[in-house]
């Protein structure tokens, strides 16, 4: 079996008629730990929704352990083990901490459950603080490591990030990077969207950066640190 868990070739994503991303490839690996970079607004979480069901391409192919997913509905990409943690957190304000937790809980690809209820309130201590809490009533921190642990139930052999330090405390962001650095030593492969340069490539094995739905910059993290001018042309860092 291929080692590949997503590749996209030539994909094209429109909103309405608006055209974001133009002849993407893309692919990740098993274990592999992937930095998705760029300014707001350049295609990142288009390419995200695109490669995971929620958008559709009109043009290109993607495949999903080796098998045709750019039709493929959303729910059976989940089960295909990806995690997919959103802009906005997506959790259930009107469940508690406890009941969003147990509600995503299931056995990944192949029945494995390294991920338990109990081995996720060991990873984030806050939350088992606040089980009875209301999704609405935490803060965004706690927001976010909720649905950090939910998607980790599902036991996903992918998770995907969209900004997963945005809008954060500093304590609290640096707590989000120690448990994102865990998940990588796991095994886990991980895709990662976020405006903080420095902590990404600290992290990822791998960083592609976009500007207007392309992909103008790849290669690992020494390779990018070395050529910081073109990194603030790039980025604004």
């Amino acid at each position: 079996m291929s080692d590949v868990l997503i590749d996209a070739r030539g994909i094209h994503s429109f909103y309405g008629r608006s055209h974001i991303l133009h002849g993407i490839d893309f692919s990740i690996r098993h274990g592999e730990t992937v930095g998705l970079m760029g300014r707001n607004g350049m295609g990142k979480t288009t390419l995200i929704k695109s490669l995971v069901g929620v958008v559709k391409p009109k043009k290109g192919v993607i495949s999903i352990r080796g098998k045709p997913a750019q039709n493929m509905p959303i729910y059976k990409v989940a089960r295909q083990g990806i995690a997919y943690v959103p802009e906005g957190r997506g959790i259930f304000p009107n469940l508690s901490v406890k009941e969003n937790l147990m509600m995503a809980f299931r056995h990944g690809v192949g029945g494995r459950r390294d991920w338990t209820y109990e081995r996720v309130l060991e990873s984030f201590p806050r939350l088992k603080e606040r089980l009875k809490n209301g999704g609405h009533q935490l803060s965004g921190g706690e927001q976010q490591m909720l649905s950090i642990g939910r998607a980790l139930l599902t036991n996903p052999d992918l998770l995907i990030l969209d900004e997963a330090t945005e809008g954060l405390a500093p304590l609290i962001s640096k707590e989000i990077w120690r448990m994102i650095e865990a998940i990588r030593l796991s095994g886990i492969a991980t895709i990662i969207v976020d405006k903080n340069f420095e902590a990404v490539t600290d992290i990822t094995t791998r960083n592609l950066i976009m500007v207007k739905g392309r992909v103008v910059l790849e290669g690992n993290s020494a390779e990018l640190r070395a050529d910081p001018v073109r990194l603030k042309g790039l980025l604004g860092v």
